[in-house]
């Protein structure tokens, strides 16, 4: 257990902070505190200038406490530090549910009043803060977009370290002082995260000084840091590649003293670090980091009805939990909130006294009013013109290209007209997926070996085989206003499923709030999809992503799945242009026909689906539908093989998979009329899909009679296999859509159908014994 009285320590900095500056920092402090109590129990006499009766009590008693006086106690010190520095300070909080502490602080800096200028720093507006915490129509618990200054969404923990590593990417001067829980630290993001530094070069990017707040305990269990014993946890830190700065114990102005010469120590360490850097060129050096150990539930109630409640798990929440009913409880909240003096805090008129005013910075010096939390400044990217990369093509099928090789030059030309605002980031697969051309730019290491491809202290493409961390960088370099493009294995994208929910809720909110400004998109690509991975095998096969995101509301998701490479184009200007969404985009790396030139490509494109002309009758019995590279090269194979047999059949080729829901449920839904003229209102349609069968019938089933859609998608069936043995073991194959068609014509037994299933049967024959796919399959051709 730590000892709450060994006051700090392994400190070599300066000694001495006035007596003056510490007890400013006290009166900060204890008013930032008060007004975190006060969030939690109090929605009517915030200043506690009459008795406290149950009608002063909130009826539903919420938040968390445990935490927040840690966080207020750094926020007071990063004032001091700002003021007396003119330093450019980002506060990123991990431990999340500390909201009443984040929202404290804003009010107390006038941030909160800014964006809200109803709530003034008075009397009135004091009790209107009280009672809007978690309280109907109010704020929510934890970190949230409402809150001036944060970052992210506090509920789910782990990517703190993350987004503070990418917001100070190409953001130079900027110090994302960031506050990790020692619970958030048993999560795998967060312990992976460490490593993140190694990815900053200090003569171009700004500093992360990570602040690790040891307060001992979970929900109902210790930390397993806290518990480390300091030499191995220091040693632990060390190897990570940090100097730590250890301060220790309870007492409030030795802590005030300890804090205040490990921060200046620290900041002295960045400037020495990035002067350094940007004079003799960047080299792996440990930097600066604090461990702040300090009691749970800090100045609370100590014991509550004989149990220990301050330095335990039982501070986490509300240390009394029956105010409202309790008198006693009542009294003893009454006699906490005074322990902090509140006359001494604020004037007759609940206006914090000069002294607290004092040590808040100004302007957007203030950390509530940090431009870097709201994107700012919004710097456009100059975009070139894509059309440059297009593919040549003679005729539909003529060609055979490599999509997201085409994609990647394209990305390079961003890249080089934008050197300081646009990254590729990417879990060790930028050349496996094809993106080579943005490798000019370098792979982002300071560490360079003598057998490494193209490593940079400058480097533009950041990989490490980690998908939170490249999501999580993205996530901060974007939520700071830049842009970028995360490519993955699509199997694999699940492991962030939960990074990009949080993410989604965060957009959602922040659309909400009126002073925040656009973000720019965060964009996804998936590839070295589930169609081609045939020789990998099961492991690396599911298409699952795209129901996880198609399901997080309308506002801000966005899927699409370009045929070819021309299509890709179009789509990867749209989404590296766009703001406010996650754009999630599939497409295959492997050599494909090519469909579309690229101005029919970009008319397909801008509306989301379209009928091939080129490939289609008129007068059409049956409709084959496809979404996918994959399941459209089976879809143009069946066409082909049902025209020549006189079935008269209308491709119909989807490219934004959203246009097929209804427009009251998505923006990009296409309207009825031109939904109907796609699909008809009575033909049957046999709908090739690149994912799971279920999410196109769950978009589709507000459309006219949805029962005549028919589609084949991945089954989770899939082995090591041939690229067309998996479409067979999943129902999309060219024979099976043909055969489907057949039987909705009621031709389930023309000579055709036999024929097919004639060539199902050789096919699995010939697959297993040669190891390949059948020549009628491998060579065949559109033209």
């Amino acid at each position: 257990m730590p000892d709450h009285n060994a006051g700090p320590d392994r400190n070599a900095g300066p000694q001495g902070l006035p007596d003056q500056g510490l007890t400013g920092l006290d009166l900060w402090w204890r008013a930032a505190n008060y007004l975190s109590v006060g969030q939690i129990y109090l929605m009517a006499n915030a200043l506690l200038r009459e008795p406290l009766t149950a009608a002063h009590i909130k009826p539903r008693l919420l938040g968390h406490w445990g935490t927040t006086p840690g966080l207020n106690f750094i926020w007071a010190h990063l004032n001091r530090a700002i003021l007396q520095r003119d330093i450019n300070v980002l506060f990123v909080a991990g431990p999340g549910h500390g909201g009443p502490g984040l929202v404290a602080a804003n009010w107390l800096e006038g941030s909160w009043t800014a964006r809200y200028p109803d709530l003034k720093q008075d009397a009135a507006g004091m009790n209107a803060l009280f009672r809007q915490f978690s309280f109907p129509g109010g704020i929510p618990s934890h970190a949230a977009a409402v809150v001036p200054g944060s970052l992210h969404e506090g509920g789910e923990l782990g990517y703190s370290l993350l987004h503070a590593q990418g917001a100070v990417m190409d953001n130079p001067g900027l110090i994302a002082a960031c506050v990790i829980g020692d619970g958030e630290a048993e999560t795998g993001p967060l312990a992976a995260s460490w490593h993140g530094q190694k990815w900053l070069n200090p003569a171009r990017d700004g500093a992360v000084l990570p602040i690790l707040h040891l307060n001992g305990w979970k929900i109902a269990n210790p930390t397993l840091l806290s518990r480390m014993p300091e030499t191995q946890l220091a040693q632990l830190l060390t190897g990570y590649g940090y100097a730590p700065l250890f301060v220790t114990g309870d007492e409030p102005m030795a802590m005030h003293q300890a804090m205040a010469d490990a921060l200046d120590l620290a900041l002295d360490q960045i400037a020495a670090i990035t002067a350094n850097a940007v004079a003799n060129g960047a080299r792996p050096v440990p930097w600066p980091m604090i461990v702040l150990r300090s009691p749970k539930g800090w100045t609370g109630p100590d014991r509550v009805d004989g149990v220990q409640i301050e330095g335990t798990w039982r501070a986490h929440q509300v240390p009394l939990e029956h105010v409202r009913e309790d008198p006693a409880h009542r009294a003893m909240l009454e006699s906490w909130m005074h322990s902090y003096h509140p006359s001494e805090l604020f004037d007759a008129d609940g206006v914090p006294v000069a002294a607290i005013r004092a040590c808040c910075p100004v302007g957007d010096r203030r950390m509530g009013m940090q431009p870097a939390s709201l994107g700012l400044p919004v710097r456009p990217l100059e975009m070139p013109d894509f059309r440059t990369r297009a593919i040549a093509l003679p005729a539909p099928g003529g060609v055979t290209g490599e999509a997201t090789r085409v994609m990647g030059l394209f990305l390079a030309d961003i890249m080089r007209q934008n050197p300081d605002r646009f990254r590729i980031m990417g879990p060790d697969e930028t050349a496996s997926n094809r993106l080579n051309a943005t490798l000019e730019f370098g792979r982002m290491s300071l560490t360079p070996g003598p057998n490494d491809d193209r490593p940079s202290a400058t480097g533009r493409v950041l990989e490490v085989l980690s998908e939170h961390l490249c999501e999580g960088w993205l996530e901060g370099y974007t939520l700071t206003g830049r842009q970028g493009v995360f490519s993955c294995y699509e199997a694999f994208i699940h492991i962030v499923d939960s990074m990009v929910n949080q993410h989604l809720k965060w957009l959602r909110e922040a659309s909400r709030v009126a002073w925040r400004p656009p973000l720019p998109s965060l964009n996804i690509l998936l590839t070295s999809h589930c169609w081609r991975q045939d020789h990998n095998g099961f492991s690396h096969q599911d298409p699952g992503f795209l129901d996880h995101v198609a399901t997080k509301g309308p506002a801000q998701v966005r899927i699409y799945l370009p045929p070819d490479a021309n299509t890709l184009l179009s789509v990867t200007d749209h989404c590296v242009r766009s703001h406010g969404y996650v754009n999630v985009i599939v497409a295959g790396k492997q050599p494909e026909p090519q469909w579309m030139d690229i101005d029919a490509a970009c008319e397909h494109c801008t509306t989301g689906a379209g009928i091939w002309a080129w490939a289609s009758d008129p007068d059409p019995e049956v409709i084959l539908a496809c979404a996918g590279d994959v399941p459209t090269l089976e879809t143009m194979a069946a066409t082909k093989l049902l025209r020549a047999s006189g079935i008269r059949v209308q491709v119909v080729n989807v490219v934004d998979l959203m246009c097929l829901t209804d427009p009251s449920l998505h923006p990009h839904g296409l309207p009825p009329e031109h939904f109907e003229a796609l699909f008809t209102t009575a033909l049957p349609v046999v709908f090739a899909f690149h994912g799971y069968p279920q999410l196109v019938h769950g978009l589709m089933y507000r459309r006219p009679c949805p029962e005549r859609f028919h589609v084949h998608g991945f089954k989770n069936e899939g082995t090591t296999t041939t690229p067309f043995d998996m479409c067979v073991l999943n129902g999309i194959d060219r024979f099976t859509l043909a055969i489907d068609a057949l039987e909705r014509l009621g031709r389930g037994e023309d000579a055709l159908a036999f024929e097919l299933h004639a060539l199902h049967a050789e096919h699995h024959d010939y697959v297993r014994e040669h190891g390949e796919d059948m020549p009628v399959v491998r060579d065949w051709s559109w033209a």
